[in-house]
């Protein structure tokens, strides 16, 4: 019997809102549309009606999770027009906050994936590691989520020596926890039979569909900003990109999890190498500049990118923000198909979709 099985827009099994439409003969799924748009707030139109620092406080609001990659990468784009050149310490502190953030994203997806599978022990493990990086957020920013570390020409806080320590200490305290997740996430049976083979992506469809960040890396694709166009200081520090060719949502865990090791290495580098020179150029508002500019940040979940374009005012005269998930998105409907309606939920999810960023 054909079926036409609806997921969504709101539905248990999915992070944020979502529809998808499924084509099915009996369990399977034979073809898939999915539609978004559900979570419209016209930001980019906002930030034609505010100044650099408005839109700021403003971009960091497209995400929660990934709040400061926005500001982080408005702020380039910015500095780039005004001809601004960012201290060497700012640069660090950007970094540093970028990873956690990263960490951050990465635990929360490995937890979630767990919970849709079924796994909540694995889930619960892996949250209350979660809260050592939130709590490192806490001491670098003061907040958890929206974390205000950026300004123009630089960052807004900066790391004392106890606060520099205790942040490494972290890093510590979170190595031999990951180790176990990683143990148990790439070992156990629950995780391995609900994940490998499902949700196919081969190489040659991510490239061809455009898939970015640890989604098109779990795909065999090599790509990372951080390495192939480096910005902010990241040509300075030694890491990896882990890279999987087993194209499943298997491999998207893994993926993430490795990644996690990749960030403490990036973050423990820029702790122990601190610049002394000063963390931003001043507070003083800027015009923005005559110009268009783009400028690409490897957020965690895949390549971010804003436009800027100024006209001499203190206001954006344009703002055009593209993000991963909406890289991302098309690749869903080619995975659901030949797969079950019972993994569909955890093939949305795996490519840790920010339907909020999407529909900014």
């Amino acid at each position: 019997m054909s079926y036409i099985v609806p997921i969504g827009p709101y539905h248990p099994a999915l992070e944020e809102p979502v529809h998808a439409k499924l084509y099915t003969e009996g369990e399977v799924i034979k073809d898939a549309e999915v539609f978004v748009g559900y979570n419209h707030r016209g930001i980019e139109k906002l930030a034609t009606e505010r100044n650099a620092i408005q839109t700021l406080v403003l971009v960091e609001r497209v995400c929660g999770i990934c709040s400061h990659s926005h500001a982080f990468t408005y702020a380039m784009c910015v500095e780039e027009l005004n001809g601004i050149e960012v201290p060497k310490r700012g640069q660090y502190l950007r970094v540093i906050t970028a990873e956690l953030e990263r960490l951050h994203s990465h635990l929360l997806w490995l937890g979630i994936a767990c919970h849709i599978i079924g796994h909540d022990s694995m889930f619960m493990l892996i949250w209350d590691e979660r809260e050592i990086v939130m709590d490192m957020l806490e001491k670098l920013s003061g907040n958890r989520v929206n974390y205000a570390m950026v300004t123009i020409g630089g960052a807004r806080r900066d790391v004392d020596d106890d606060l520099r320590r205790e942040l490494l200490d972290m890093c510590d305290k979170l190595q031999k926890p990951l180790d176990r997740m990683v143990e148990l996430a790439l070992n156990d049976k629950t995780v391995a039979m609900r994940t490998k083979g499902v949700g196919l992506l081969p190489t040659a469809d991510a490239i061809r569909l455009g898939a970015v960040g640890p989604h098109a890396r779990a795909s065999g694709v090599n790509v990372d900003v951080r390495r192939d166009s480096p910005y902010s200081s990241y040509n300075d520090f030694e890491f990896d990109i882990p890279v999987v060719d087993s194209c499943d949502v298997f491999a998207r865990v893994v993926v993430r999890a490795l990644e996690c090791y990749e960030s403490i290495k990036i973050l423990r580098q820029a702790l122990e190498n601190l610049p002394d020179t000063p963390i931003n150029l001043g507070t003083k508002l800027q015009k923005i500049q005559p110009g268009q500019t783009v400028k690409r940040h490897e957020a965690p979940r895949g390549m971010l990118s804003h436009m800027v374009v100024g006209n001499g005012s203190f206001n954006n005269h344009r703002v055009s923000i593209h993000v991963p998930s909406y890289k991302n998105t098309p690749t869903v409907p080619f995975m659901l198909k030949n797969n079950t309606v019972a993994d569909a939920g955890l093939i949305i999810a795996s490519i840790d979709p920010c339907f909020s960023c999407l529909d900014r």
